[in-house]
């Protein structure tokens, strides 16, 4: 089974950064698809960022030259860099892992708990 821990987020002032973390402790074959995704009270769950299952990487347009995914194979670990933070970017994010290759069923894969991202003015 798969248990993904995200970590990171927090609460800060607009223009600062943050680097949010996901912990993969459980075991898997294969992993297809694999990113961030997050959701903002009353709005639609967004793809932030993602790799797919043949390692390219796809971002939001909203996030694009602000945001970089990266990945440490080797320790399981999947980190997105957020600069420049804006208010409208606050959100829950969530780490998700898929089986399948495209970034466009990441939702249907397995999610963590959420780390919350909140931005001030």
């Amino acid at each position: 089974q798969l248990q993904l821990v995200e970590s990171g987020g927090g609460l800060v002032q607009a223009g600062e950064s943050l680097r949010l973390s996901c912990a993969d402790s459980g075991s898997s074959a294969s992993i297809g698809a694999m990113g961030w995704l997050r959701q903002a009270p009353g709005k639609e769950r967004e793809l932030v960022a993602a790799y797919s299952g043949a390692g390219t990487i796809t971002y939001a347009d909203s996030v694009k030259g602000r945001s970089a995914i990266s990945r440490d194979n080797s320790k399981n670990m999947l980190f997105l860099q957020m600069n420049d933070l804006k208010p409208e970017v606050s959100a829950m994010y969530y780490c998700a892992k898929s089986p399948y290759w495209s970034v466009n069923l990441l939702p249907r894969g397995y999610w963590g708990q959420g780390t919350q991202v909140t931005v001030s003015s």
